[in-house]
């Protein structure tokens, strides 16, 4: 068996997951990861499997790209196995008015303190954006990094905050 990631985006409309997740069931996948949203009318899915070789699951794709409305791409890729956590887990969230920069100077700050970002996402409402990110931390640097984030959040003339993450409950 092969490990493979796949991106999946398009114009949204119902039922985008069920024909995907419906494809690699028929093939035998293995839905191993996922991640999947809605962008200004547009459908984004990323996923990790196991399952047959990625040309044959691309030509099974192909029907739901055959109108031009989706585009799936099907790569194979190395497995990592379980890795060990990274560092600390934070949340480092920002908000104020939308203006360039804001996504590029902040994770800027995190990558210098050595911090890996693990979730991104962003949120343009009217003239408010908003960021928040996942992001481990390695022991220690918290407090000196949140500093920094404070001070490139006020040059960006936004507000910033970075706590620790509380562990999901599944």
């Amino acid at each position: 068996m092969n490990e493979l990631a796949i991106t999946v985006i398009g114009r949204d409309r119902p039922g985008i997951v069920a024909d995907v997740a419906e494809v690699l069931a028929r093939l035998g996948a293995n839905l191993t990861d996922s991640t999947m949203t809605r962008l200004r009318g547009h459908f984004a899915m990323t996923l990790v499997c196991v399952g047959p070789a990625a040309a044959d699951v691309e030509a099974a794709f192909a029907p739901l790209a055959a109108d031009g409305q989706l585009l799936a791409t099907v790569r194979a890729v190395t497995p990592d196995g379980e890795a060990a956590p990274g560092g600390e887990p934070y949340v480092m969230a920002v908000h104020g008015a939308d203006r360039m920069g804001i996504v590029a100077a902040m994770t800027r700050v995190l990558a210098e303190g050595g911090g890996n970002v693990t979730d991104l996402s962003t949120r343009l409402t009217g003239s408010l954006y908003v960021v928040v990110a996942e992001v481990d931390l390695p022991p220690g640097v918290a407090g000196a990094l949140a500093d920094r984030l404070v001070s490139t959040a006020a040059e960006l003339g936004v507000e910033v905050s970075l706590r620790p993450a509380d562990p999901d409950l599944l």
